[in-house]
């Protein structure tokens, strides 16, 4: 199965990070989050992935242009004009890089990349700004059983603030950031049809907007419950807890 990651959004609420390169490029660890999340899959045996480029997508083509060199040593030597790559780390990844454009939405963004879907039953599909502890084989398995076009991955992420459980001013429960019981919200982690692309007419549609609305009606989506770990990179303090739990050795997404 190959598994789309959504690639080319601007990223304008970490734009610390990135004025210079894609929010997909954006480091955790040392490590672009894109990166981390092929990872992901590759742990459950998905290694044919499809990126969609868009804003400074030369980045990433450049990353993946220079794999060796960023994942290795090497050795130049400048008068032979020669180098040497030392201890070669190879993951069993084929990695389709695709210019989507620099202002399509998401939908545009598959709809793009349809002729590299061609012949395929399904295929993952994500954001690339999000990392998780799903079970990608389970989600799989899900989406075979109920035969529907469309699984999303629903999760529950942790409130910024505490609840407080209030009767006048008397407060009679205090929550430090609970995860709220009823706020399933779109994780991502998509397991799609083909047939999806067919409700895509237009390049600066959202895929969350006009195709999912359609699919809901026809009663085409599922949700994954996903109860476990799940973060988007959206802003700096994103990018800042998800580099506090790398360095600490207890990220949940590091399944590998």
């Amino acid at each position: 199965m190959k598994a789309v990651i959504l690639a080319g959004g601007l990223g304008t609420r970490l734009s610390e990070e990135t004025s210079v390169r894609p929010k997909p490029m954006v480091e955790i660890g040392g490590r672009p989050i894109l990166w981390h999340i092929m990872k992901i899959y590759s742990h459950y045996g998905i290694n044919d992935f499809i990126v969609c480029c868009g804003y400074k997508g030369y980045v990433i083509k450049e990353y993946f242009a220079n794999y060796y060199l960023h994942m290795s040593d090497v050795t130049f030597d400048m008068e032979k004009n020669a180098m040497t790559v030392h201890q070669s780390v190879a993951e069993p990844w084929r990695v389709t890089l695709v210019d989507t454009g620099d202002n399509s939405g998401t939908g545009g963004r598959l709809r793009r990349v349809g002729q590299y879907l061609q012949g395929e039953d399904a295929f993952c599909m994500t954001y690339g700004d999000g990392v998780s502890d799903v079970n990608i084989t389970e989600l799989i398995e899900f989406h075979k059983q109920h035969g529907k076009e469309v699984t999303l991955t629903s999760v529950q992420p942790q409130a910024r603030f505490g609840a407080l459980g209030l009767k006048d001013s008397h407060v009679y429960a205090f929550q430090e950031k609970p995860k709220d019981e009823g706020g399933w919200i779109n994780g991502g982690f998509f397991v799609l049809s083909p047939r999806v692309l067919e409700e895509i007419t237009d390049d600066e549609w959202m895929f969350e907007q006009k195709p999912m609305e359609s699919l809901v009606s026809k009663g085409q989506v599922q949700a994954f419950f996903h109860h476990g770990f799940w973060q988007a990179m959206d802003a700096l303090r994103d990018k800042h807890q998800l580099e506090d739990l790398w360095a600490k050795g207890k990220a949940p997404w590091k399944l590998w």
